[in-house]
């Protein structure tokens, strides 16, 4: 792990945030809010890769918080683990069903801590270069399928026409579609016409 990893701390309480923030400053860089409005505000800014979200803040819930992220389609794939001194089965149901990935009652256990954040965004590394890959697959494809279909061929001159209209040697049009490279030479019946041609030039 590197500090390219940015993680978002929030919490209404200053020592915890510095305490999360003296545990993980080496290895990550450290976002830090005191409230909920101010969490969502750098998630617009920075996006982190992963927000340890407090649950009880006195002007908007971390469980409410977490529901506004899960719902913005830009955020939604960003892991939170809660911190929370709540220790019931229905406060972590509650935080696991609104999308969280992760519960931490308090007082937080800061080996535990780094452990999880730590294979949490190893994860998130692994979902991210899958979506990449998914991504590059599905250009590629799509690539491939621009010379699917029925292609306008003129019958005489064997040039072809585009979506605009416009018409095109097969040579330009195919290197423009495709990655294929040509390599010119003579098919038998074109090299004996020529051929012809150049002994009746002698």
């Amino acid at each position: 792990m590197d500090k390219h990893f940015k993680i978002l701390v929030v919490d209404d309480e200053p020592v915890n945030i510095q305490l999360m923030t003296a545990v993980l400053k080496d290895e990550y860089c450290i976002l830090t809010a005191l409230n909920g409005y101010e969490a969502i505000n750098h998630l617009e800014e920075h996006k982190p890769d992963l927000i340890l979200l407090d649950v009880m803040m006195p002007d908007i819930s971390g469980f409410d918080v977490c529901k506004i992220i899960k719902a913005d389609e830009r955020f939604t794939d960003i892991p939170v683990i809660f911190l929370t001194a709540l220790d019931s089965q229905d406060g972590q149901l509650q935080g696991l069903e609104l999308g969280a990935i992760d519960y931490l009652t308090k007082p937080i256990i800061f080996p535990l801590l780094k452990l999880r954040v730590r294979n949490q965004l190893a994860m998130k590394e692994q979902r991210d270069l899958l979506a990449r890959q998914k991504a590059e697959l599905e250009a590629a494809l799509a690539q491939v399928k621009q010379l699917e279909g029925i292609i306008p061929i003129c019958s005489y001159c064997k040039k072809i026409r585009d979506d605009k209209q416009s018409w095109h040697r097969l040579e330009d049009y195919i290197t423009k579609h495709s990655e294929a490279v040509f390599s010119h030479g003579a098919c038998p019946d074109c090299l004996e016409e020529q051929l012809k041609i150049i002994a009746n030039m002698q």
